[in-house]
């Protein structure tokens, strides 16, 4: 079936010496598989592969069998070439970053439109905007709305919140946060992209995305931790220590 729509670029991974296999969470379809031949034999190569770098946001049109095999890309082009991105390296470490979070969370081949508005609302956001320090923390939480484990804040003024129920309680049982976890978790919930940067510090930031990776773990089967978390932690640190970043 020929379909045209947008697609979201989750992970790209060489095959063989000239292919890659590229993986796409796409508006029309959900997650999808693509193999692209010849991705790097050609005078084109690097325009080619600069369609496929993560989270980049193409127009597709592909003949997808839906039969669980990889699917072929008819033609492609970027929907929307990012500005920044690519030459600011924080805002490229935490895309790098997010797309390993992504690929490790979206599994399912079915429709998911508010999901995909929601991603391509936000890195269109991140792409036009300077300030963007908590940005991957409000993404990962705001995710989990789309993925069905976003937290219950009906008893949001209980002091602990408890990660396997995704509650929050009274008591502190083995699986809740501290209070001061806790505490900051509840300023992340209501932070918008564009709030304050200054909310958090270095040393909360990195409470907040361990507590959001935990939870992750506990709520998505075969979640993996992304590889890329040391860099953009240490990426953060050296941009603090410099100034690039608030704290």
């Amino acid at each position: 079936m020929l379909v045209k729509t947008k697609a979201i670029v989750l992970s790209a991974l060489k095959y063989q010496e000239k292919s890659l296999i590229v993986k796409c969470f796409t508006k029309s379809d959900g997650l999808k598989s693509y193999f692209v031949p010849s991705a790097f034999s050609s005078r084109k190569s690097n325009q080619k592969i600069a369609y496929f770098q993560p989270l980049s946001i193409l127009e597709i049109e592909a003949n997808n069998k839906n039969k669980g095999t990889l699917e072929y890309f008819k033609e492609i082009r970027l929907a929307f070439p990012y500005h920044s991105i690519s030459q600011d390296v924080v805002k490229s470490t935490i895309v790098i970053f997010l797309s390993e979070v992504l690929h490790h969370s979206i599994k399912e081949e079915e429709k998911n439109q508010e999901l995909f508005t929601f991603l391509e609302t936000a890195l269109l956001w991140l792409d036009t905007h300077e300030e963007v320090a908590n940005f991957h923390l409000i993404l990962l939480l705001e995710t989990s709305k789309f993925l069905g484990f976003y937290p219950d804040v009906t008893d949001v003024e209980l002091p602990f919140f408890e990660l396997n129920e995704g509650v929050f309680s009274q008591f502190h049982g083995m699986s809740c946060l501290s209070d001061v976890e806790t505490q900051l978790f509840k300023k992340l919930l209501v932070l918008k992209f564009d709030s304050e940067q200054k909310i958090f510090n270095k040393s909360e930031r990195n409470i907040l995305l361990k507590s959001l990776l935990d939870y992750y773990t506990i709520h998505l089967p075969g979640f993996k931790r992304p590889k890329s978390l040391e860099v953009l932690k240490e990426i953060f640190v050296i941009f603090v220590t410099i100034g690039f970043i608030c704290i």
